[in-house]
C-alpha cells in the first residue's frame, strides 16, 4: 500500500507552497514511493470532517503529524503554528512517514 502525505491548506495560507515544498523534501529522504496531495479546506464542515486543525495541516494516511495534536478536536479555519513556527520541522514530517511504515 502506498502512503499518502495530505497537506491540507485554506486559500490564502502564507505557509501552503512552503509546506508542500518541505513535505516533498521529506518524502525524497525518507519513503521516495509516498504520493503527496494537497487538499484544499474551503469551510468549518470540511475542517471537522478532514480534522483541520489550521492551516498548514500535514497528514500521512490520514494521522497528524504532530503526535500531541493526535487527540485534539479544535478544528478551525485559522493559521497552524508547530512551536512558533508556521511550517513544522521537516523532521516531524519525517518521523511520522518512518512510524507509518513500520
Amino acid at each position: 500500500m502506498t502512503t499518502t502525505v495530505e497537506v491540507l491548506f485554506f486559500e490564502g495560507c502564507p505557509n501552503h507552497r512552503a509546506a508542500v515544498e518541505l513535505a516533498e523534501d521529506a518524502v525524497a529522504r525518507v519513503a521516495p514511493q509516498a504520493r503527496i496531495q494537497e487538499v484544499e479546506v474551503r469551510n468549518n464542515e470540511d475542517a471537522a470532517r478532514l480534522r483541520f486543525l489550521g492551516s498548514p495541516t500535514i497528514h500521512v494516511d490520514g494521522v497528524d503529524i504532530e503526535p500531541e495534536a493526535r487527540s485534539s478536536t479544535d478544528y478551525a479555519m485559522s493559521c497552524r503554528v508547530y512551536g512558533g513556527s508556521g511550517l513544522p520541522p521537516r523532521e516531524m514530517i519525517e518521523a511520522a512517514l518512518v512510524e507509518r511504515q513500520q
